[in-house]
């Protein structure tokens, strides 16, 4: 089980409300959760119980599980709950207590009284002890002096350092009254949200809020070494605990809270203060920052020339890695984003065995062969509206598509195959056991990984998470894709005017749309002429701003290939002349440790480049791995001799027969083709004579993530 949101709160056990400016001594709230960490300060507790009580509510309409923790006892020495209840529950002595204690909404209270009233109950001067009131209370002995406790002084967890005794209701370190004022607002908590709150470990079912006892002081130095200057101690502590908790694996902490005696209870994390301390200092440590690219990451071996795609690409993909950090965002939020680790079910789908169809539930071993007359029970099951009652061996129930089935039912008629009168329902048997029923867990059970891993987030997941309530996910930050255009022959926007020997700016559209397609951040870098100091300061802010930066035009060696030779200056460069077609040129470099793609000027040989390799490049950059386009074998409708030595790329689309048709003209600077075309055939590195009806390799568009 795992909590989405953890609450730590240090009580406050005032006959008055707290000062109106944040102070010590008082009550304060930290809460964990996907965001961070945030504190408040309250000066009553009963402003405190209504603040909880719409977070408790709040994260369950979000379908958050909660784990609050309070630092005050939750229970007694062995023996007292018995004693005064009659039974050794704490939660009944919890009831006990709630019914006997007075706080008002000004912290006034009669919790000394009742200490003295139950103290009566027992011989002796105790157990409760301390009055710092000015007037004398029967029974409630003002120190310790002539003490006398038929219970033991402490629970076992007490003996943790700077523990005290629960007894003890005044001066230094005490936390009795803090007990009995906490525990009666606990049991409200308890009766206002009811079968939705458990108390661990007097309780293990899992249940949206899990309350548990908690004690800072178990991680103080590391509290005293993690606070903020200035900082109220109490805000430190609840800060740091919460945070460290919130960091805790999920199995683990899950485990904290079953610890303990079902009598005395428990501290959570008592015995795993290392672990919390480390948790602690784990969640206060700035976020890692991934490496940056080795400056030689492309270079290709001594002597190698040409670089067939193939190699082109398994080179590339063993010199990259993940580049983005992680953030936990709610699953509504979270479309088009790459999990960063595996999302697992809270519950299985379905919950509980139901119904596939409308129709009729009974127990399949009170059928038999032949026309079978079943009396209906009263009432139906409906989804969401489940039948109240067990359905009595040889009856059977009206019940709805996707209704839990009652207790006594297995199998479901369908009601286009029975006739009823409203009293019994007649239908032909035999009928098959467990039919028109689906089992629970038949789709994900609980605890089983619904998504590992790497996988991106569309709306058919999006659908499967909140099924499962998984309210939220970790996710790995989006990838920030730098596209920068350079050449003075370009002009960077349509709505200027272009001389003849100038163009408009096709590339820096298109590449800037494909990275968004693909789930990116994009980021323009805009356009920049032929000045390297320009291109140098333009580089530079992609550097800072983007993880990977995407260039087209001047990847060459010619004398206006300026990108190139800054590259090869100032930075790392490595020119791949790959064997393909369109598209030779490619230049791969670091530059301030950020990888460049330079692209080739020509718009379709840049779209081919990007697609063939940026795209699972940046992909494996993101955290959803090396993606390789899916193609299908598609008859010719074109002929073509094609020579040996390069992998060529076709501007193509499908006929109404299935046949795979190229565009009219090969020439790379025919942008139109991109337009016209649904995809790419591809044509192999060796020579081939293709004809109409041979078998052709088509790669839709979509294969590449261009929709």
């Amino acid at each position: 089980m795992s909590f989405e949101t953890v609450v730590v709160t240090d009580w406050s056990g005032a006959s008055t409300p707290s000062p109106v400016r944040p102070s010590k001594d008082a009550i304060w709230i930290g809460v964990a959760c996907d965001g961070g960490v945030t504190t408040s300060y309250h000066r009553t507790r009963e402003a405190a119980t209504e603040a909880l009580c719409a977070l408790f509510a709040a994260e369950m309409d979000s379908g958050r599980r909660v784990l609050a923790g309070f630092d005050f006892p939750f229970a007694y020495p062995r023996g007292f709950a018995r004693a005064l209840t009659g039974r050794g529950d704490p939660l009944a002595l919890w009831a006990e207590i709630a019914a006997r204690i007075e706080d008002g909404a000004d912290n006034g209270n009669n919790r000394l009284d009742v200490a003295a009233e139950i103290n009566r109950r027992f011989p002796g001067e105790g157990p409760f002890w301390a009055n710092p009131l000015g007037r004398d209370i029967a029974d409630l002995p003002r120190t310790k002096a002539g003490y006398a406790n038929p219970f033991g002084e402490r629970r076992v967890c007490d003996d943790a350092p700077g523990a005290q005794p629960v007894w003890k209701l005044a001066g230094v370190g005490s936390v009795g009254s803090q007990a009995l004022l906490g525990i009666a607002r606990l049991e409200a908590l308890r009766r206002r949200f009811g079968a939705a709150l458990s108390v661990r470990p007097f309780e293990t079912r899992d249940t949206p809020v899990t309350l548990v006892e908690v004690f800072p002081s178990l991680i103080r130095k590391t509290v005293a070494d993690l606070a903020e200057p200035e900082e109220i101690k109490d805000r430190a502590q609840v800060r740091v605990l919460a945070s460290a908790l919130r960091a805790l694996e999920p199995a683990d902490l899950d485990a904290m809270t079953r610890e303990g005696d079902p009598e005395e209870g428990w501290i959570l994390g008592l015995g795993h203060q290392a672990a919390l301390d480390a948790a602690a200092r784990a969640a206060a440590a700035p976020p890692l920052v991934p490496p940056r690219l080795r400056n030689d990451c492309f270079a290709l071996p001594q002597g190698v020339d040409w670089v067939p795609v193939d190699a082109a690409l398994d080179r590339l993909r063993a010199a990259l890695h993940p580049l983005t950090a992680t953030e936990t965002r709610p699953t509504a939020e979270a479309a088009g984003r790459i999990l960063a680790a595996p999302a697992v079910a809270r519950r299985s789908n379905p919950p509980r065995p139901n119904s596939a169809v409308d129709g009729y539930g009974f127990a399949h071993a009170a059928t038999g062969e032949g026309a079978q007359r079943l009396p209906l029970v009263t009432g139906r099951a409906a989804a969401g509206q489940p039948f109240d009652g067990a359905v009595p061996r040889g009856a059977a129930v009206r019940i709805l598509t996707g209704a839990i089935l009652p207790e006594g039912v297995d199998t479901v008629v369908l009601e286009e195959d029975t006739a009823t009168d409203g009293t019994a329902v007649v239908f032909d048997g035999p009928v098959k056991p467990g039919a028109n029923t689906r089992a629970a867990g038949e789709d994900v059970t609980e605890g089983a990984q619904a998504l590992p891993t790497g996988h991106r987030r569309r709306a058919p997941e999006l659908a499967l998470l909140s099924a499962l309530g998984i309210g939220s996910v970790e996710l790995f930050r989006p990838l920030r894709v730098g596209v920068l255009s350079t050449g003075d022959e370009i002009v960077s926007a349509p709505d200027l005017p272009a001389r003849p020997h100038q163009i408009w700016d096709a590339n820096r559209p298109m590449l800037l749309s494909l990275a968004r397609g693909w789930g990116y951040e994009a980021i323009d870098l805009g356009r920049v002429g032929d000045d390297r100091a320009r291109i140098a300061a333009r580089l530079d802010e992609g550097a800072r701003e983007a993880d990977v930066i995407l260039t087209s035009g001047g990847a060459s060696a010619g004398d206006e290939d300026h990108v190139s030779a800054l590259l090869r200056e100032q930075g790392t460069l490595s020119s791949w002349r790959i064997a393909l077609k369109p598209g030779r040129p490619l230049a791969l470099a670091t530059w301030r440790g950020a990888p460049v793609f330079g692209l080739p000027g020509n718009p379709v040989a840049a779209l081919v480049c990007a697609l063939v390799f940026a795209r699972p490049a940046l992909s494996l950059m993101a955290g959803a791995g090396w993606t390789v386009p899916q193609g299908f074998a598609v008859p010719a409708a074109f002929s073509k001799a094609k020579k040996p030595g390069r992998r060529e790329y076709l501007r193509a689309r499908l006929t109404a027969e299935g046949a795979a048709e190229v565009f009219r003209s090969e020439g790379s600077g025919r942008i139109s083709g991109l337009s016209w075309a649904t995809g790419l055939v591809e044509l192999p590195d060796g020579a081939a004579e293709i004809a109409p009806g041979t078998p052709v390799r088509f790669l839709p568009y979509a294969s590449f993530g261009l929709v």
